[in-house]
């Protein structure tokens, strides 16, 4: 069965057009919101080729179909949809927690490749001003051309020094602001080089701008809260400006008062605060990882592959990324990692103990996914179904992650886990 004919079967199976109102996809999953739960035929979707397995979450039917397929699957699936939305701002009448995490996932899963991009930039610049690994061939820090350290930082600092745009940009599409660009304005002009970092501005090592005597302003360099609501703001903004301004005035008036509205809002009302709530939440997180005897690690490491199962592991995204941006080290990471380590070892376990030749195709290219950090097929294809599996992986990543707090492990970029 080939890309094609897979996606038409899922489209058939789930309902077609009268039961699918949107679909995206992540790394590994084609996630359909559907109508009626009780149209999508999932043992029928389960059992077709190719497919890992699948599940509700969050108001979304998620089809597990693994990495470099689930793109190829999706772009024969969107032109299925006709009068339904491929993608777009959430559409469920009832917006519940863990769909508000979801939207976290649908915002950050476009911008990830470019941070994880950026991380592999940054162990390349840290590969040429390293001594000991140019030692290996005769070299130091100094007979490496200058030149080739500034091109390589343009390619290291970008993705972070303009992160609100980035963030900003997916947050306004994705609520249904158009165009786009105006989202990528708007988080420009929260790092515009006129507005001093808000870190740099505490420290004491620049000065805010004062307007009207009293309102001081700072930029959000390396901050995603701000540019997250900004456009979420932003765009219900522009979605009704849409309905009051007459049409031959639309172009001129549009995208003048979202910008100016957006900007407004954004340095007077949801940077302060949302900036504020940023620096609580990191806090909370810091005092959890650095709880001592590694008692934080074990509960981090131990539980965190539930949040996969409830559907909120998006939140880490947000984490993660704050961290690398504000500190230029990620100390979830690490801690993470060994969930995942023992996620792929419980499934190659089952891949060679099995007598079932069907469970050992799944399984071992499953647990080599899930070693290189994309756990949900591993979970949800084997061992959450086979429970004793993933409750040793839980014990094992708790201990991993005793051990990588106790000895202050931490990663400098973002990891290819995120993508999930």
């Amino acid at each position: 069965m080939n890309d094609k004919e897979l996606a038409k079967k899922i489209y058939d199976l789930v309902g077609g057009s009268e039961n699918i109102d949107s679909a995206m996809y992540c790394a590994t999953r084609l996630r359909v919101m559907v109508r009626d739960k009780s149209k999508v035929k999932i043992k029928e979707i389960e059992n077709l080729p190719k497919v890992k397995g699948s599940f509700f979450n969050a108001g979304q039917y998620q089809i597990i179909l693994g990495t470099g397929l689930v793109d190829k699957v999706y772009d024969e699936f969107a032109p299925l949809l006709k009068g339904s939305s491929s993608s777009g701002e959430p559409t469920t009448k009832k917006f519940s927690f863990k769909q508000s995490i979801r939207v976290f996932g649908d915002v950050f899963v476009p911008i990830i490749p470019v941070l994880v991009a950026t991380d592999l930039f940054i162990g390349l610049r840290g590969l040429l001003t390293q001594n000991a690994v140019l030692g290996l061939f005769g070299l130091t820090t100094q007979d490496v051309p200058t030149q080739l350290l500034k091109f390589t930082q343009i390619l290291t600092d970008t993705a972070f020094s303009f992160l609100p745009a980035l963030v900003c940009w997916s947050t306004f599409k994705i609520f249904g602001g158009t165009p786009p660009v105006l989202g990528i304005v708007l988080g420009l002009m929260l790092v515009n080089p006129i507005l001093h970092n808000a870190y740099d501005v505490a420290q004491h090592k620049a000065t805010a701008l004062v307007f009207f005597n009293f309102l001081k302003v700072t930029g959000y360099q390396g901050s995603v809260l701000p540019a997250f609501f900004t456009g979420i703001v932003a765009s219900k903004f522009e979605k009704w400006l849409k309905k009051v301004i007459p049409d031959s005035l639309d172009l001129i008036l549009r995208s003048f008062f979202t910008l100016l509205f957006g900007l407004v809002a954004a340095l007077f009302v949801l940077g302060p605060i949302f900036h504020s709530v940023e620096e609580w939440v990191l806090v909370a997180v810091s005092a959890l990882i650095e709880m001592p005897f590694g008692i934080g690690g074990f509960l981090y490491g131990c539980f965190g592959q539930l949040l996969g199962i409830l559907g909120i592991h998006h939140i880490l995204n947000l984490l993660e990324i704050n961290m690398l941006a504000q500190f230029h080290w990620d100390y979830l990471n690490p801690i993470g990692t060994c969930g995942n380590i023992a996620e792929a070892g419980v499934v190659l376990a089952v891949a060679i103990k099995t007598a079932s030749n069907k469970m050992k195709q799944i399984a071992y290219p499953l647990a080599l996914s899930a070693a290189l950090g994309i756990t949900e097929p591993a979970v949800f294809g084997i061992s959450l179904r086979l429970v004793r599996p993933f409750v040793w992986s839980m014990i094992a990543g708790g201990i991993g992650g005793f051990f990588a707090s106790l000895f202050h492990l931490k990663a400098t970029g973002i990891p290819g886990t995120l993508l999930t």
